[in-house]
């Protein structure tokens, strides 16, 4: 207790708070050499095709995560891509389990909709992303490939609503689903827009 001017103040001692162990244990300093995988992303929702590059290291006999770079010659997506890049590096070097990175990206759903790839149904760019490190988790040992289960007949969509679903897909230029490969082109049939993308 402390008078001043016979005012009386009462001192109390603030307690520090513990470090957060499940934070700060797992924190992973970046080593000048690291390994990495480079994937090419050939996306409906984008022009260009986007080369993502995954680095990894070995830790206690183990592989795990550190970094992810995503480039492309769009140069209008840089800042998206830096922004996403930067967080899932984050995430990478800070987390003991980064898989739930996964799940997280494949829940966004692109608003213009989205497009069937072998079977599947592509809901946005950054499902894609989710899709490509999940292939890097299983080639580096962090989690091993999903087997799939065939559906019974009656659960399985007829032939026809497939040959619709997957007939066209979105395009990155107008944003209809009215691109579709012809002769080894990806070919918008809008006739006001023209976009098309070939396989080289």
């Amino acid at each position: 207790m402390i008078r001043i001017d016979d005012t009386q103040f009462e001192i109390t001692e603030v307690k520090q708070e513990e470090p957060l162990d499940h934070v700060t244990e797992h924190i992973v300093d970046r080593p000048n050499v690291v390994e990495a995988r480079v994937y090419k992303l050939r996306s409906g929702f984008v022009k260009h095709s986007v080369y993502i590059t995954l680095g990894y290291i070995e830790q206690n006999g183990r592989k795990r995560p550190i970094e992810i770079f995503i480039n492309s010659k769009d140069l209008t997506k840089n800042a998206e891509y830096a922004v996403l890049t930067r967080l899932i590096s984050a995430i990478f070097r800070k987390s003991s389990d980064p898989r739930f990175i996964l799940e997280e990206l494949s829940s966004i759903h692109d608003p213009n909709g989205g497009y069937h790839r072998n079977g599947k149904f592509i809901h946005s760019f950054y499902s894609e992303v989710a899709d490509i490190i999940e292939r890097f988790f299983i080639e580096i040992g962090m989690m091993e490939k999903k087997t799939v289960t065939v559906a019974s007949e009656s659960a399985a969509p007829s032939e026809a609503v497939l040959a619709t679903n997957t007939e066209f897909q979105l395009c990155p230029d107008c944003s209809q689903r009215s691109v579709k490969m012809e002769n080894g082109c990806l070919t918008c049939v809008n006739p006001e827009c023209g976009y098309s993308k070939c396989d080289k």
